[in-house]
């Protein structure tokens, strides 16, 4: 009897039996990219906007205009909800794109701390979790889809 026969048949060669946690882990994490997105850019537009929605801070070292990080959340929200929607249609290239934009996002958030600390942390635990699920799935062959 060989080997490959005597494993169940929904538990994936490797023996670490986490492709349905990797997939619901993906779907999860584009579901949480898709909402993070259009948050972002509502964040975004509430910065170019309405400059009083953000409390005004002393000197910081990386110091932008309010109108300047406001585009920058939209661009990157945007592009974020995009990728999630990339994401529920099985597209291999959000994945990819996924971890840069969420790495993108996570730093954005750090820089913007000052402005929103409460929001951004939660925005950064999110796009760490992103990351994790994107980059677990790139190390699982069973999790990967034909996609465009």
């Amino acid at each position: 009897m060989s080997q490959q026969t005597a494993q169940p048949s929904g538990r994936p060669r490797g023996g670490r039996g986490t492709g349905g946690w990797v997939a619901g882990g993906v779907v999860f994490a584009a579901v949480l990219m898709l909402c993070s997105g259009i948050l972002g850019v509502l964040e975004g537009i509430a910065a170019v906007a309405e400059n009083d929605v953000y409390t005004r801070i002393g000197s910081y070292v990386f110091e932008l205009s309010l109108t300047s990080w406001g585009w920058i959340h939209i661009v990157l929200g945007a592009l974020v909800a995009l990728t999630g929607a990339g994401l529920l249609k099985g597209a291999t290239w959000a994945r990819f794109a996924g971890l840069l934009l969420a790495s993108l996002s996570l730093l954005a958030q750090f820089l913007f701390l000052p402005y929103a600390p409460f929001w951004s942390i939660l925005v950064m635990a999110i796009d760490v979790f992103v990351i994790w699920a994107l980059a677990s799935s790139l190390d699982d062959p069973g999790s990967r889809t034909t996609g465009a």
